[in-house]
């Protein structure tokens, strides 16, 4: 499978080129479609490399084995996977693949962009494996609905948009998670952050705290968020609320739920409102939601507020601060007219930390702020301060960031709730010796 791969990664002969279409468009005039679907995809594989094999030897052509072999491979993947893609999405190494039109392939390695000379046959290719994908989790993409979330077996997820929106031909853009589930150990193996900050928020879980992540887009909110839902007890019921399905919880009592499009008559549509809403009827002990956005922003904050203690989301935010403004501002969304104290007393009082989370321009991931919410001022401020912030401190010859976790603040004000679980001193002294690390400075209290 890698030297598969790094075969794809190079560029091919024309020979190669050559023989791999005729083979294509012989293939597609000899065999019985209605009979190969039929076929298990092993049996299906030993049909087309016996096909390849007797081609390569029908037309004399020069090509190895191993190449026969590959071509197998693709034609068996236009016919029932995802064509080009497959190899890429079989790449670990892989975290992103952009697809602009049918001739040009972008993938990310390594926090790296970069163009791969893997391409389709043409405008008509691309868009039967869009749709294949689509239809895949009961969705659509055409002229008619030219936009579509959706997400491949492994949870991958995929956004499609195609003519006349894209205008140079469909796009395909997917988000590939890892097949190992990352928890916090391994993201702060990684450097994403350091081991204080994951006891920190392993104590703030376990104590039921609700915990926002924020973040820009391809910063890691879903991989911490699922790294951040492991900690839940697995005696509690979870209901997911989602666009599309990416969570990968791994407690025994889980009900997931997927938002739906309207259909072609326009009927039909679930959104993430209606299913935020339908989950506080299901007795959860907590909702975590793949991301707000919009006006199911107020009945999160209700749910939060009304005894779903531990409960989890995203958010599309900069900076932690910034993502108190966006709150807000989908609470107006929803239609609720309320005095901006109001809605700042309702944030301050449903959520409790929110956990920042950055791509630096040198591709890594970092959570640069854990921030605790401490309630609401007099002039009815949202009140807040950080327990931890990632400081840059410079470059090094390779370009990469270099920077440190600092602590902010010795004694976290949900130490109260720490109390309760026994786990108030452990907190403390955690707080005390990551202080201790960056000099002994602490910060005051920051209000919105």
């Amino acid at each position: 499978m890698a030297e598969e791969i790094k075969d794809v990664m190079t560029e091919e002969s024309p020979l190669l080129t050559v023989f791999r279409k005729e083979a294509h468009d012989t293939m597609l005039n000899r065999i019985n479609l209605a009979t190969a679907f039929k076929l298990t995809p092993q049996e299906l594989r030993t049909e087309i490399e016996n096909f390849v094999f007797d081609f390569a030897q029908e037309r004399r052509a020069q090509i190895t084995k191993r190449e026969q072999i590959g071509i197998a491979r693709e034609l068996v993947d236009d016919m029932i996977g995802l064509g080009p893609l497959e190899l890429l999405i079989d790449d670990e190494a892989i975290s992103d693949i952009v697809v602009n039109g049918p001739f040009q392939i972008y993938v990310e390695k390594a926090g790296v962009m970069q163009l791969v000379p893997v391409k389709f046959r043409d405008d008509a290719h691309l868009m039967q494996i869009a749709q294949r994908i689509a239809h895949r989790v009961g969705r659509r993409v055409d002229t008619s609905s030219p936009l579509c979330d959706a997400r491949l077996p492994d949870g991958s997820r995929v956004n499609i948009v195609v003519p006349p929106i894209a205008l140079d031909g469909t796009s395909i853009s997917i988000r590939k998670f890892s097949k190992k589930a990352m928890d916090l150990h391994n993201l702060a193996s990684h450097g994403s952050l350091t081991e204080e900050m994951v006891r920190v928020l392993q104590i703030a879980a376990t104590c039921g705290l609700n915990i926002i992540v924020s973040g820009g887009t391809g910063s890691g909110k879903t991989t911490m968020l699922n790294a951040l839902s492991q900690l839940i007890d697995p005696r509690e019921r979870i209901v997911t609320c989602e666009d599309a399905a990416e969570l990968k919880l791994q407690q025994p009592h889980v009900v997931r739920l997927e938002s739906r499009p309207p259909n072609i008559e326009g009927k039909g549509e679930v959104t993430i409102r209606d299913l935020v809403k339908n989950a506080l009827r299901m007795r959860p002990d907590r909702i975590v939601i793949g991301e707000v956005r919009g006006e199911e922003c107020i009945d999160m904050l209700q749910a939060m507020n009304t005894g779903h203690d531990g409960s989890m989301s995203t958010i599309h935010a900069n900076r932690a601060r910034e993502a108190f403004i966006r709150l807000e501002n989908m609470v107006a969304m929803s239609g609720f007219d309320l005095p901006s104290e109001i809605v700042r007393a309702q944030i301050a009082g449903a959520i409790n930390m929110i956990v920042q989370t950055e791509r630096l321009h040198d591709g890594t991931r970092k959570i640069t702020e854990i921030v605790e919410v401490t309630g609401i001022s007099e002039r009815g401020d949202i009140q807040y301060q950080h327990l931890f912030e990632f400081v840059p401190i410079g470059e090094s010859e390779d370009h990469k960031v270099i920077g440190r976790f600092e602590a902010k603040i010795e004694q976290p004000a949900f130490l109260d709730k720490a109390i309760t679980y026994g786990l108030d001193k452990e907190l403390l002294n955690i707080m005390r010796t990551a202080i201790e690390k960056n000099g002994g400075e602490t910060e005051d209290v920051s209000a919105y």
